[in-house]
């Protein structure tokens, strides 16, 4: 029985002595063998049951291996992150701990349970190997990167190596995510520009280590919502959906505020998510050529360092403002005001969904209170240069404005604040 997956072996002498171990693994392979008996060392003869099982682990510089004996010889199993694929086995001699990542969750399982039935020396269900020096062929099979630039390429009778950290399935024809890709739970970076894909599964948000997801130049017309609240929320951070037909984006989209690097070039865009503010890591965003025509009130809160909005159909701010105020204020408005004020917790397990709904979408007024439905809308114009440190012209007249949404919680605020609409 065998396992591919990274290994530190770290002495809990290292302390003592005011030594740090190295703190990296190495690929490896680690066997849970069983030693065949002197009278049996004989061509093609196999392990005797009964004898003692050991672990051996081999890695690409060691393939003979070093053997480790587990007969009552395990003195803790840590498997907390065992579904992550990392575990740590604990021997008494000698007083080492073998720290496992990168594996396989299901293998790693299968295999720690079998290590634990040998420790207590009963019989192991799974047939175990001899000893035997590992084959290069079997570090091969440890990748962590993998580059496909044609559809020839594509695998289609093989499964793609669990171990990848980086796949890129580029000029594929794929007309939708392969679900094979789903498995790899170790993956960072994930490219898959240049393809068909019209729509994606909610289990991408499944892939909880992903950072950097490149959809570039496919067929999309939306962003699910499941992938926004899944655990993208914080892992990624670099998203690609340049060249595709998105029109929208949801509010939702504003939970994944890990994103540092968003590029929605040529799309369709008419508006960008009205809470684009909340994602404050951002730094890079590109939206040329899309119809955006005006810039939420929120936008104003960024703090870029580039920016791209080049040709877009921005309008003109609009001169006469619109006034939905309500005199006097409903009791949902009054209340709803009040718990995003003081900062409530709320949820639809403490409050009916669609309420929930209300107060996703509050707007901010520009004194810095919210409102609901109460309000004064108008537009203004802002000047790129105060959310960005470099801005790329708006249009080939040297602009560098761009429209902007301005709310008003009360005619107060709304005389306070009038210069702003000029």
């Amino acid at each position: 029985m065998r396992l591919q997956c990274e290994v530190e072996v770290l002495s809990r002498h290292l302390p003592v002595l005011g030594l740090k171990s190295r703190g990296k693994g190495v690929r490896a392979v680690v066997s849970l063998c069983q030693p065949p008996r002197r009278s049996e060392l004989q061509p093609g003869a196999g392990a005797e049951p009964g004898s003692r099982a050991c672990l051996l682990v081999s890695t690409r510089k060691d393939k003979q291996g070093t053997r480790y004996e587990l007969k009552e010889n395990v003195e803790q199993l840590f498997m907390k992150f065992v579904d992550e694929g990392k575990a740590t086995i604990r021997l008494k001699e000698p007083p080492v701990d073998i720290c496992l990542s990168k594996a396989n969750s299901g293998s790693l399982k299968s295999f720690l349970s079998a290590l634990r039935l040998a420790h207590r020396g009963c019989d192991v269900s799974i047939p175990l190997s001899t000893p035997t020096p590992v084959k290069t062929s079997e570090f091969e099979k440890f990748k962590t990167k993998m580059v496909i630039t044609s559809k020839k390429d594509y695998p289609l009778s093989t499964n793609f190596p669990y171990s990848l950290e980086h796949l890129q399935a580029s000029h594929c024809r794929l007309a939708r995510l392969d679900m094979r890709i789903l498995c790899l739970k170790n993956l960072r970076k994930l490219d898959l520009s240049h393809n068909c894909i019209k729509k994606l599964p909610a289990t991408v948000g499944d892939l909880t280590h992903l950072r950097e997801l490149s959809l570039s130049d496919n067929l999309l017309e939306s962003f699910p919502v499941s992938l926004c609240q899944s655990t993208l929320q914080k892992s990624l951070q670099s998203l690609d959906l340049s060249k595709n037909k998105l029109k929208a984006l949801p509010v939702q989209f504003c939970q994944l505020r890990e994103l540092t690097h968003l590029n929605l070039n040529d799309n369709e865009l008419i508006q960008f998510p009205f809470k684009i503010g909340q994602l404050t890591n951002l730094r890079f965003l590109a939206a040329a050529r899309n119809k955006l025509t005006i810039l939420p009130c929120s936008f104003k809160t960024l703090s870029l360092e580039y920016l791209d909005l080049f040709r877009n159909t921005f309008e003109k701010p609009g001169v006469l403002p619109i006034i939905k105020l309500q005199v006097p204020l409903t009791l949902l408005e009054s209340s709803a005001r009040a718990v995003l004020s003081n900062r409530v917790p709320y949820g639809p397990h403490i409050i009916p969904f669609h309420l929930c709904g209300d107060l996703d979408t509050a707007k901010t007024c520009v004194c810095g209170r919210f409102c609901l439905e109460s309000f004064i809308q108008g537009t203004t114009t802002i000047n790129l240069h105060s959310v960005a440190h470099t801005v790329v012209l708006v249009d080939n007249m040297d602009r560098m404005e761009a429209p902007i949404i301005a709310y008003f919680c009360s005619l107060t605020c709304y005389v306070n604040f009038s210069d702003m609409l000029k």
